[in-house]
């Protein structure tokens, strides 16, 4: 297995970046590896290294490699739950709002196609009228696939691609083309078309509908924030984030919050307005009794859960309260002691420039979260509070220290951290592993159109097949019937040969017949009897080679007679050896063979004894 951080697979993509301009650094390793695999086995290519000097040697590849790793599926009204939301309840909400005439902006990124920018267009439509969309609406569509691109500007689609298009709003928002249905020409003209890397590419800005779908999860964890950071840039405040049934945006809360997030709509999150100052604060003073306040303000301070002490100006403990007792083993005793003499003064923190700080600066100062360590166990945190306090002359008093416990709230902060950061991951894990479903599915989804094409294809071949079989059935049907009509005719030849044959074994005359070379073809019985040579021994030699008692010299003039059609004169009357070496006299007479006129063939030489 190859491993995601593969640095032959990182200098393939720096090649890409370098030489083409497209930045593939920021998509996830394992969706990304899985597409150029895909391309390496189709090229019969086994590592990234060699792939990249493919590349370099083939520039025509790129087309091939990019079109692979984007994966155009889209449709019209894709998940149309949400889209019958957007048109039902967030979009007339949004126009209600808006000035009537103002310009509505919708960037479709990431459009492939094209059939999403549309969807929008004809929902709008729906909801404007025609000619209020055609002077209001601009539809900014981008991707950074030129091809796909190619295909949206012509804006016409098959009729596999139509089925989720409303019929009511295929005939309203469509004209058929043949086998295809092309987008109105007039409205066509309200939805630009460009090229637009998310990554590098400054985003459309003042956009009232934003739709991303299924694009960020292609990204890293780091790309997709700067891709979301831009797209909260180019939203208007009231605009709408439309994604993907994959992308819900946990890790971006501060940019925007979602408006129905089963359905993935949000909306961007307006920044927080500029704190106002009041010009001054007014106080009631209450009339007190002073007589009995004081006795009640000194038990107050001693019940206090908060531990308190005061020290004097001249730095002399004068104040401390159960609490304080108790936490820093103080004794009654303790009172009117110098403060620089007591523990408290330098553990669990040294107090005293701290002190100094705060008279010096006349405000309160704080120390956070001093630890305290009280033996075996937790330890103790304490928020120290050391608040100046003056006697309404401008003369300073002394201090007071308040020593808030705030342990159990460490505690719980340190819980709760680690449980956001727990939650975090468990939402980034979620996310991630939801993402690369939708990702799967995406690419099961094109691999099952793949699989369609390929599969109409094969009935394409299996219809061509059917036709060709039937084509061969008929072809074998007229060859047996040849074959039936030759084998006719072959048994008709083989009838008039046997009666040939039978009418020349029946005659009494021996039969010779040559053709215009002289070569014997036919040669009956007769003629193996009065020469003694088998009919085979004869076939196909030439008469005047033949080795018979016959003298063949005198014959050549005849024989010529007949092949010119002079034949049938007197016969030739020669003396000759029979197959005993007998001597008898024969009468010799050359016939022409010839047909309707023709020119003759051949010569029948018959040869007669006495």
């Amino acid at each position: 297995m190859v491993s995601e951080d593969d640095p032959d697979f990182e200098a393939l993509l720096e090649f890409l970046r370098d030489s083409r301009g497209f930045d593939f650094t920021g998509y996830k390793r394992s969706s990304l590896m899985r597409r150029v695999d895909r391309r390496m086995q189709q090229a019969s290519l086994t590592s990234y290294a060699d792939y990249l000097d493919h590349l370099q040697l083939h520039q025509d590849e790129f087309t091939a490699l990019f079109n692979t790793i984007c994966i155009n599926v889209t449709s019209f009204f894709r998940d149309a739950d949400a889209w019958a939301h957007l048109s039902e309840d967030a979009l007339p909400a949004m126009l209600r709002a808006r000035n009537p005439g103002a310009g509505v902006r919708v960037w479709s990124a990431g459009c492939a196609s094209g059939e999403e920018a549309y969807t929008a267009a004809m929902v709008l439509a729906e909801l404007m009228g025609v000619e209020e969309f055609r002077e209001r609406v601009k539809i900014y569509a981008t991707d950074v696939d030129e091809e796909a691109l190619a295909l949206a500007r012509h804006a016409t689609y098959p009729d596999t691609a139509m089925k989720s298009v409303p019929e009511d709003l295929r005939e309203r928002y469509f004209e058929q083309q043949g086998q295809r249905y092309a987008f109105r020409t007039d409205l066509r003209r309200s939805v630009i078309f460009g090229r637009n890397d998310l990554v590098q590419d400054a985003p459309i800005s003042r956009v009232d509908l934003l739709l991303c779908r299924n694009t960020l999860m292609y990204f890293n964890a780091e790309t997709q924030s700067r891709i979301v950071s831009r797209l909260n840039f180019a939203m208007n405040d009231d605009g709408i984030l439309f994604l993907g049934k994959a992308e819900m945006l946990l890790s971006h809360a501060e940019l925007f919050q979602p408006i129905d997030l089963k359905r993935r709509f949000f909306r961007k999150v307006p920044r927080p307005p500029a704190p106002r100052l009041s010009g001054h604060n007014g106080y009631t003073e209450a009339v007190v009794d002073y007589s009995s306040a004081i006795a009640l303000r000194g038990e107050g301070l001693a019940a206090s859960p908060v531990a308190t002490l005061l020290v004097s100006s001249d730095e002399t403990l004068v104040f401390s309260n159960h609490r304080a007792d108790l936490l820093f083993g103080l004794k009654p005793s303790d009172i009117g002691r110098p403060f620089a003499n007591l523990e408290v003064n330098y553990r669990p923190v040294e107090l005293r420039s701290y002190i100094a700080t705060a008279v010096a600066e006349n405000r309160p100062t704080w120390i956070r979260e001093v630890e305290m360590s009280r033996g075996p166990g937790e330890p103790l945190y304490l928020d120290i509070q050391i608040t100046p306090i003056d006697g309404g002359d401008g003369q300073p008093l002394g201090v007071a220290l308040f020593f808030n416990d705030v342990s159990p709230y460490r505690k719980l902060k340190g819980d709760l951290e680690v449980s956001n950061r727990q939650l975090e991951t468990a939402y980034e894990e979620l996310q991630s592993t939801v993402e690369e479903l939708e990702t799967t599915n995406e690419e099961l989804q094109s691999t099952v159109e793949e699989l369609e094409t390929t599969n109409e294809e094969l009935q394409s071949t299996n219809e061509e097949l059917e036709t060709m079989n039937e084509e061969l059935q008929s072809t074998n049907d007229e060859l047996q019937t040849i074959n039936d009509e030759l084998r006719d005719r072959t048994q008709d030849v083989h009838d008039a040969n046997a009666f040939l044959e039978a009418i020349l074994r029946s005659l009494h005359t021996a039969v010779v017949v040559v053709d215009r070379e002289l070569v014997v073809t036919a040669w009956n019985r007769q003629s193996e009897d009065l020469w003694g040579v088998r009919d085979h021994e004869a076939i196909g030699q030439h008469l005047l080679n033949l080795d018979v008692g016959l003298p063949v010299a005198p014959l050549r003039d005849p024989i010529r007679a007949a092949l010119t059609g002079d034949g049938g004169g007197e016969p030739t009357v020669l003396e000759a050896l029979n197959r005993r070496g007998r001597t008898v006299m024969v009468k010799v007479s050359c016939v022409p063979l010839a047909v309707d006129g023709q020119e003759p063939s051949g010569v029948i030489v018959l040869i007669e004894t006495d």
